[in-house]
């Protein structure tokens, strides 16, 4: 069998990559206060011992209004980054798997129920709600509440807690930040036409309406140390005529790679709920594809990857240099192991696991030296 393109190394700025497998970030809708609790320290740990090459934590909130839901984490004052920290420790001393985090402001699409409780927004005289805000003062659907459009003021004051999460980030000794412009949430809300109605230097053209996007990513990587990696994940597409398509994502994709973003996570949609998405194995891999045709500087493809040949062939034939997994791994923890397996190859895993080693895979674990 011929050496996996999966399973080779890969370096980002000053991070080593032990393979090409990410695991995207998931909500988890499960913290109190914004503050990570033991949920979290058990799910984030379990992935953690998969054999990955990067940990992602869920998309989390800059400010306490930035929450999808009253249940989201948040990296916003002194007590969400202690409950961090105790996490992130947990993780740290059993695995040596380098841990991002998607920073993230929810936007108009904040102040929502929970999903399993329908993921409907919840009105600002709820105790469980409050007023959200947006690019323009479009709703999200016609169930929604308008947003409050943001001024100078406003935007200054969410950049600069895009800058604060950051210091926080790095003073947990999180090894990456990704940026959520993507899924309808605050800075898609600003590239995409849809949601973005400004009428000045903001809106308009697809030079202004990633204005803002471009500003929060240039203040986070000033803070951000040089030789931490920062990526942004976008919605290459809405999926709805008039709307964000794959050649203004394109022309933003270029300016982050001109202003030094190491590399773009490619996903789709979650900006209008018209949209129309060909749902199916490997359905965003295309638009990847697309942004690595036009960019230098490493592509993630994320969506529906699932089998180990599928994910070989992404990275085999150049359509992304990693693969993101999300639902995937929370069915199977140890994909990359399974994936190993099938293409004959080696990850690392604890010394504690080292004896589950199957026989006809004498060669597919190895010590993470951890423990």
């Amino acid at each position: 069998m011929s050496e996996s393109a999966l399973f080779q190394p890969f370096h980002l700025r000053g991070l080593d990559f032990a393979n090409r497998i990410v695991i995207a970030p998931m909500c988890m809708y499960s913290a109190q206060d914004g503050c990570m609790n033991d949920w979290h320290l058990i799910h984030l740990g379990q992935l953690a011992l998969s054999g990955a090459a990067l940990l992602t934590i869920e998309a989390t909130a800059v400010t306490a209004d930035g929450r999808i839901t009253y249940a989201d984490v948040g990296l916003y004052n002194d007590e969400t980054e202690a409950a961090m920290k105790r996490v992130v420790d947990g993780i740290r001393r059993w695995s040596t798997m380098p841990i991002g985090i998607q920073l993230s402001h929810a936007g108009r699409k904040a102040s929502t129920e929970v999903p399993w409780k329908g993921g409907g927004q919840i009105s600002p005289e709820n105790p469980l709600g409050w007023p959200t805000v947006g690019a323009s003062d479009v709703p999200f659907n016609q169930g929604s509440l308008a947003p409050t459009a943001l001024d100078r003021d406003g935007l200054r004051t969410i950049r600069e807690a895009f800058v604060a999460a950051a210091r926080r980030a790095d003073r947990l000794g999180l090894d990456l930040i990704q940026l959520h412009v993507a899924h309808g949430y605050l800075l898609h809300q600003f590239l995409s036409p849809i949601s973005n109605r400004r009428t000045d230097s903001y809106g308009g053209s697809i030079e202004n309406r990633m204005r803002f996007p471009l500003d929060v990513f240039e203040a986070v990587r000033d803070v951000f140390p040089t030789e931490k990696p920062i990526s942004v994940r976008v919605s290459a597409t809405d999926w709805v005529p008039d709307g964000l398509g794959i050649e203004e994502t394109t022309i933003f994709a270029q300016a982050l790679e001109g202003m030094g973003c190491d590399a773009i996570h490619v996903s789709s949609g979650g900006n209008d709920p018209a949209q129309k998405i060909p749902v199916g194995p490997g359905y965003q891999v295309p638009l990847a594809r697309a942004i690595k045709a036009a960019v230098g500087i490493p592509v993630i493809a994320v969506g529906l990857i699932t089998s180990f040949e599928h994910a070989e062939a992404t990275v085999q034939t150049g359509d992304a240099d990693m693969i993101a997994l999300a639902r995937t791994m929370l069915y199977d923890p140890h994909w990359p192991w399974h994936a190993a397996a099938h293409l004959g190859a080696t990850v690392h895993a604890p010394n504690q696991y080292l004896r589950s080693q199957p026989r006809q895979f004498p060669k597919l674990l190895v010590s993470d030296q951890t423990s």
